[in-house]
């Protein structure tokens, strides 16, 4: 989907035009994939835009250059009121995407990443469903990749690393070619992991299930522990279980989730159809509780919106 360019982009403390957030043609990251970003949205409600559990992401966000080895020169408190800014100071009321991103900059090259300069940087912008609104409605049909997902003690998939979504898009390219709207990556030993950048849910009667995060190699989704939450809230069972792809083919219903495409049901599998081919009553009922989650319409669920002032 196209970038709508907005008018700032806090960069290393600053705000920015947007054209002048520039890096070096021999920034470190651009050769080796050596950052961490967050994708986060934030939604208008009846008390102004605010941005869905957007301490939760910055946390992951520097769990993540934990990981990576990675010194952020900038602590939770200030990337949490950096970006209620760069949403404020574009006028983004409402609702925008937010992309946050840590990566090495110019200064040093090599495999030896700790002598390179960390920057960071926000962005914030206009950006619509990511899988489509015919999608979001009626469901996407999924195809199971050629590609693996990473192995756990290859890459850290507990981290989200800009590099590693090279895999990711591997398989939405794959997957788009032959005429799917989104990938199904296994794990190297065959079991289900996760969509290219989405958890993926399966229901069986009142159960529902999601694979498992450190067997899987699949990230922990922020979205996929508010959909856990939720469906938890509304009286189904949930459970992280180990899944093949037949599992997929038979369930009752199926759906995915990720900040960017939110809640979305999966209407077929590998040409064939999950259910009766059309989005659940399980799917449909917490993808309605999750929109209005978002937009700060159920009070249980308040603490989850940071409102920009």
């Amino acid at each position: 989907m196209p970038i709508n360019p907005t008018d700032k982009i806090w960069f290393d403390g600053e705000l920015v035009d947007w054209d002048q957030a520039r890096v070096h043609v021999l920034t470190h990251s651009l050769h080796y994939g050596s950052g961490v970003f967050e994708g986060i949205r934030a939604y208008p409600t009846s008390s102004g835009v605010a941005v869905f559990r957007l301490t939760d992401h910055i946390r992951r966000l520097l769990a993540s250059a934990k990981v990576f080895m990675i010194d952020v020169p900038y602590g939770l408190a200030e990337l949490v009121a950096a970006t209620k800014q760069v949403v404020a100071v574009n006028g983004l009321s409402e609702g925008c995407y937010i992309r946050p991103i840590v990566f090495l900059g110019y200064g040093e090259m090599g495999l030896n990443p700790l002598l390179c300069p960390v920057q960071v940087a926000i962005a914030a912008y206009p950006w619509g469903t990511y899988l489509g609104e015919e999608g979001l409605a009626n469901g996407i049909r999924l195809k199971v990749s050629s590609w693996q997902r990473h192995d756990p003690n290859a890459v850290p998939t507990a981290a989200k690393g800009t590099g590693m979504y090279v895999n990711s898009s591997l398989a939405k390219v794959e997957a788009l070619k032959a005429g799917y709207d989104e990938a199904v990556l296994l794990a190297p030993d065959g079991r289900v992991s996760e969509c290219t950048g989405e958890n993926l849910f399966v229901v069986r009667g009142r159960r529902i299930l999601t694979p498992p995060l450190s067997e899987s190699g699949a990230l922990h989704g922020i979205t996929q522990d508010s959909v856990m939450t939720i469906a938890t809230d509304l009286g189904y069972e949930v459970d992280f279980e180990g899944l093949v792809r037949t599992d997929l083919y038979l369930a009752d219903e199926a759906f995915l989730s990720g900040t960017a495409a939110e809640v979305v049901p999966i209407r077929e599998v590998d040409d064939r159809p999950v259910g009766d081919g059309r989005p659940g009553p399980i799917t449909k009922q917490i993808q309605q509780t999750y929109f209005a989650a978002v937009r700060g319409e159920i009070d249980r669920y308040k603490n989850w919106v940071e409102h920009v002032e």
